[in-house]
């Protein structure tokens, strides 16, 4: 019933348009589908604005509170699971995140802040979750001052996939409490 209501809409719409002789000739009538009306002014009203004065965000996950051991692991086991291949990187905390300096930052192949050291070798061929974690216990143990953020690459798609802190260095107050980052 829908689909020949819509050819009946499409027909009267065409013979409206095709040109007559006749200058004053009533054209067809058209039957329109009237849209629901789209209203979002009480949601615009609950949204808050991101306050950027001390609230760093550095990846995927940054919006929420530090990750816990356990929920580092769950993402680990989604992503060893999922057959990605996960690698770690560090930055020590005066690098690991690009300034505000637009002259020097939108220059084409200036890279300062861009990319962190790796820490070994992406796990190529890893399906055991604990050795990630282990490899997460080994570079903070060697590196306690830096930012560690892993990262997944997806190798059929050649694309990163996820990319998450696991390590906040000790007393860094670069990030506020989920309940004051929005005004």
């Amino acid at each position: 019933h829908k689909a020949a209501a819509m050819a009946q809409v499409m027909v009267q719409s065409s013979a409206a348009l095709a040109p007559t002789r006749v200058s004053l000739q009533k054209p067809a009538s058209r039957t329109v589908a009237v849209a629901p009306r789209v209203c979002n002014g009480k949601a615009a009203r609950q949204m808050m604005v991101w306050s950027p004065v001390g609230n760093k965000f550095f990846e995927t996950f940054s919006y929420l509170p530090p990750l816990s051991e356990n929920e580092i692991a769950k993402q680990v086991d989604y992503i060893v699971n999922n057959g990605f291949i996960p690698s770690l990187e560090f930055a020590e905390a005066e690098q690991a995140y690009a300034g505000t300096e637009i002259t020097r930052l939108s220059q084409p192949g200036y890279y300062d802040n861009r990319y962190w050291t790796m820490w070994k070798l992406p796990m190529f061929g890893c399906s055991d979750p604990s050795q990630v974690l282990n490899e997460i216990t080994q570079c903070t143990k060697a590196f306690p001052n830096a930012y560690i953020r892993l990262v997944a690459f997806d190798n059929v798609r050649q694309v990163q996939c996820a990319g998450f802190l696991v390590h906040r260095p000790a007393g860094v107050k670069d990030f506020l409490p989920t309940d004051k980052r929005s005004v």
